[in-house]
């Protein structure tokens, strides 16, 4: 692309060139472009091979050009680069609005966990406990009791987890479910 308007510029400077040594006029836009050309990129080599290869590469549309671009990277076995960061950044971006879209999956299972209890509540809190554990003895039970924090129940359901938390807190007990 470049090539073809370095051309142009060219061109358009030979023109002036030409008209101005027909007319003795001052300075003109001529003198703008002839400045732009010569202060351009220097010409490019002389061989007539590579600027036949240049012309057919400039004529080319964006669709043939790219697949100019995998032609070669397949016959030269040119291996894909990384993209750089800050392009890689705008994809990047929307798939995380995709996951603020989607709504956390609920939990379903809970394990609920006595943390504590009202010293006055203890016999209640260690009745509860070993009717909800039969093979827990009232000794056992005890012992379970005074060792807080304990898990009482794992992967419960949700209205499960609710009840246990419910009756827990009537008799004074602290319960948290994870």
């Amino acid at each position: 692309m470049a090539t073809r308007y370095s051309s142009a510029l060219r061109s358009i400077s030979r023109s002036c060139r030409a008209t101005r040594s027909h007319t003795l006029a001052g300075p003109s836009r001529c003198l703008a472009t002839e400045a732009a050309a010569s202060t351009s990129t220097p010409p490019p080599p002389a061989d007539p091979k590579l600027n036949k290869i240049v012309d057919d590469i400039s004529g080319l549309t964006l669709l043939q050009a790219a697949d100019l671009v995998s032609l070669l990277k397949s016959r030269l076995n040119i291996q894909e680069i990384a993209m750089p960061a800050a392009a890689a950044a705008a994809p990047a971006a929307a798939p995380a609005e995709e996951v603020e879209v989607e709504k956390p999956k609920e939990k379903t299972s809970f394990n609920v966990k006595l943390e504590a209890f009202d010293a006055a509540a203890k016999a209640k809190v260690i009745r509860e406990v070993k009717a909800m554990v039969p093979n827990l003895t009232l000794i056992e039970a005890k012992k379970f009791v005074e060792s807080l924090p304990q898990t009482l129940k794992e992967n419960v359901s949700k209205e499960d987890a609710e009840k246990l938390k419910k009756t827990f807190m009537d008799l004074g007990a602290t319960v948290t479910l994870e």
